[in-house]
């Protein structure tokens, strides 16, 4: 079975998508190469169908035309916008494992202010390609910063990575990164800190 019967976006080598071809080849191979038959009833779906599929979407973020519309609005005031708990869903670039945890996002508008869905969706968007944690905070810091023409941003990620806890270390343990573009003022920081703290 080919993969354009089962492609329903960009199967005809549209840009947007992943080439359905390689990944259905790729998982093929390493399913070979791990001593399984790709072809056993089990497994036939999974490099036909269902990693190609997964890895569409877990990679949605490199592609522009799935960013969300960052539409904004006429801020009323100035005071720190702040949204915790944000879901965070990525793939390690080193080991193609997933880390997941929250993004916590705080902006001090200048003009603009954007709606709070956006930000989740932002984040999301963001998430959906292989990253490191680092640059993934640095990422939706600098990118939200461009997007609302904030004054002073911060993000914070904490996640597990199912590389540390599958492998190595064989531990889940939780990492915390930040950016901040801008600066926050003490009052703000504490602010931002309060709500994450009640968030957990």
């Amino acid at each position: 079975m080919t993969s354009q019967q089962y492609h329903t976006n960009g199967a005809d080598g549209e840009s947007g998508s992943i080439d359905w071809e390689k990944a259905q080849r790729a998982t093929r191979m390493l399913l070979e190469a791990v001593g399984e038959n790709p072809d056993r009833g089990g497994l036939k779906d999974t490099w036909e169908r269902r990693v190609p599929a997964t890895f569409e979407t877990l990679t949605e973020g490199q592609q522009d035309a799935e960013k969300p519309e960052m539409r904004t609005f006429e801020a009323e005031t100035t005071d720190l916008v702040i949204k915790t708990g944000i879901p965070v869903y990525s793939l390690c670039e080193h080991h193609i494992l997933p880390y997941h945890g929250v993004a916590n996002i705080a902006y001090r508008p200048n003009s603009d202010v954007v709606g709070l869905s956006k930000l989740a969706r932002y984040v999301r968007w963001q998430s959906r390609r292989l990253t490191v944690q680092e640059g993934l905070t640095r990422d939706i810091a600098e990118g939200l910063a461009d997007e609302v023409d904030a004054e002073a941003v911060r993000v914070e990620i904490t996640a597990t990575h199912l590389c540390e806890a599958m492998r190595g270390v064989e531990t889940a343990t939780e990492t915390t990164t930040q950016t901040t573009i801008g600066e926050l003022t003490e009052n703000e920081q504490r602010r931002f800190r309060s709500a994450v703290d009640s968030h957990e």
